[in-house]
C-alpha cells in the first residue's frame, strides 16, 4: 500500500503513514508538548465540578462516580480531538521550517 502522506509504496495499512512520516510527525509534535496541559486541566475542572458539587447538592456517591467518569471522558475526548487537529495541521504544510518555504513571486 502507499503511504497516505507521502505516497511512497511501503507496507502500511490503508490510510496509515510510513515509518519515516511518523518519525517526522513525532519530531514536529514535540514542539507542541504543552497541549497536554489544557487537556488535563479541562478534565480536572469537569471532574472537580461534578465530583465535588454534585454530592454537595445531594447527588450522593453516584454523583461523585459520575464526576470521575465525566472527567476522564473529557480528558480522553479532548486528547483525541487535539491529536486529530495537530495531524491536520501537520498535513497542511506547517511542518516545513520557514527557511524552506518558497519565495513569494
Amino acid at each position: 500500500m502507499a503511504c497516505a502522506r507521502c505516497g511512497k509504496d511501503v507496507a502500511t495499512r490503508p490510510g496509515k503513514w510510513c515509518a519515516e512520516c511518523e518519525r517526522d510527525y513525532d519530531t514536529w509534535i514535540r514542539r507542541h508538548a504543552t497541549d497536554i496541559v489544557w487537556v488535563v486541566l479541562g478534565g480536572g475542572v469537569v471532574l472537580g465540578t461534578c465530583g465535588m458539587v454534585l454530592p454537595m447538592l445531594g447527588a450522593g456517591v453516584l454523583g461523585a462516580a459520575a464526576g470521575v467518569l465525566a472527567g476522564w471522558s473529557t480528558i480522553g475526548i479532548s486528547a483525541k480531538l487535539n491529536q486529530r487537529r495537530r495531524r491536520r495541521q501537520f498535513l497542511a504544510g506547517d511542518a516545513l521550517p520557514r527557511a524552506y518555504l518558497p519565495a513569494p513571486k
